[in-house]
């Protein structure tokens, strides 16, 4: 795998693709950084090396409009603070202007281009506007994760017009080290917690990664497709009812991989879908009628705590419960405590999409696991054993 610490920058131009697809108030203030810091440290190793640093991102959904609200000249006092560097701004992404600005560029000055998606060429991956971008800089480096699983002009096609002078930005290898890791050369047992609402949005993940671990914890809204498919009593909970065959076959496959799969024994059931509802302790297989279960119980916390901590790498994706009301956050929160307490204890643990991470971050985690994901939708591609192009794009000769 090339990296950035496989080129010497001095005097070079690097044109790095970041994900700076932040988060704006109505003043266009930054309330979320993370994106921003997460890309410092490969910034920083450019500017070190003696070179300079072109940035290209895009920021929300222009359509290939240019949209004032989602000018990328919004974040560049927050880019310039994090960094620690004046960063120049150019309003234009490509052509003369952009041109001429990375021309005028200085050995150790970072420049950020203007929106990427105010071209419709850039989301339709055209070969001519990813030649334009190839113009920016003397080698090319990805560092944008969240935008790996798109074959985006700047984040796949561009990669051809530098055949060796491209590479990962630090952020983006770490992804890929962190994913291998648990699905390839990470340390056994190997545990995956799914979590979340539906087991339609996790089939492809559960599928792909039954071969790879030894245990399967399942949380979450889904745990009762799983419980009424085998002729449990579920009241109102959420349950997919033409997903039912499906889960059965999970669990069958999962048998005859060796896989064990731990679904919750006991529920926090409510009367109603409401932090205040009445709450009550039941069987999981035995909910009453206009009841529902919201959170994981007591018994099924023992359960999943003792196979947490027998893990040596953990894949966390998605919520026990509905963490968002804290009458039924204490599963995901005793989840979270479990595998802080396995990663003291040496092992290697990941998490990553939306849910999850939101949680992790909700509740102070961040800094207690091995590896928080940025990357979304990318992160679960690759958990379906998809190639995701970004990643292609720098991997081929």
């Amino acid at each position: 795998m090339i990296t950035i610490d496989d080129f010497n920058f001095e005097n070079k131009k690097a044109l790095v693709r970041v994900d700076f697809n932040v988060p704006l108030d109505e003043d266009f203030n930054v309330t979320d950084s993370n994106r921003i810091e997460a890309a410092k440290p490969t910034i920083i190793k450019i500017l070190e090396d003696g070179g300079s640093a072109v940035l290209m991102s895009h920021l929300g959904r222009p359509k290939g409009e240019r949209v004032s609200a989602l000018s990328l000249s919004h974040i560049c006092d927050k880019v310039s603070e994090v960094l620690g560097v004046q960063v120049k701004f150019v309003d234009d992404c490509v052509g003369e202007k952009a041109e001429r600005a990375v021309a005028e560029l200085q050995n150790g000055e970072v420049l950020l281009l203007e929106n990427l998606r105010f071209y419709a060429e850039e989301e339709k991956g055209d070969a001519s506007f990813a030649e334009k971008l190839g113009h920016l800089g003397d080698i090319f480096v990805n560092d944008a994760f969240g935008t790996a699983h798109r074959a985006h002009a700047s984040t796949t096609v561009v990669a051809g017009f530098f055949p060796d002078k491209k590479g990962f930005g630090y952020l983006l290898a770490k992804e890929i080290k962190a994913i291998d890791k648990v699905m390839a050369t990470g340390e056994k047992p190997v545990t995956a917690i799914l979590g979340g609402a539906k087991v339609s949005s996790k089939i492809t993940i559960i599928e792909n990664i039954l071969s790879k671990i030894n245990h399967l914890i399942i949380g979450g809204g889904m745990t009762y497709t799983f419980i009424k498919a085998q002729g449990g009593k579920v009241g109102n909970s959420i349950c997919e009812d033409d997903k039912m065959d499906l889960a059965l076959s999970i669990l069958q496959k999962a048998k005859e991989q060796g896989v064990q799969v731990h679904l919750p024994v006991d529920v926090i059931a409510a009367d109603d879908f409401d932090n205040n509802a009445n709450t009550k302790i039941v069987a999981v297989d035995d909910i009453p009628d206009g009841w529902q279960g919201l959170d994981a119980g007591p018994k099924t916390l023992a359960i999943f705590k003792e196979v947490i901590l027998s893990s040596k790498t953990i894949l966390w994706n998605g919520p026990i419960g509905v963490f968002e009301m804290e009458s039924f956050a204490k599963g995901t929160i005793s989840v979270g405590n479990f595998i802080d307490e396995a990663t003291r204890n040496g092992a290697f643990s990941l998490v990553g999409g939306g849910d999850s991470v939101a949680a992790v971050k909700q509740f102070g985690f961040e800094d207690k696991v091995s590896y928080v994901s940025t990357g979304g939708g990318a992160m679960l591609e690759s958990l379906e054993g998809k190639s995701l192009p970004g990643i292609a794009a720098i991997l081929e000769a």
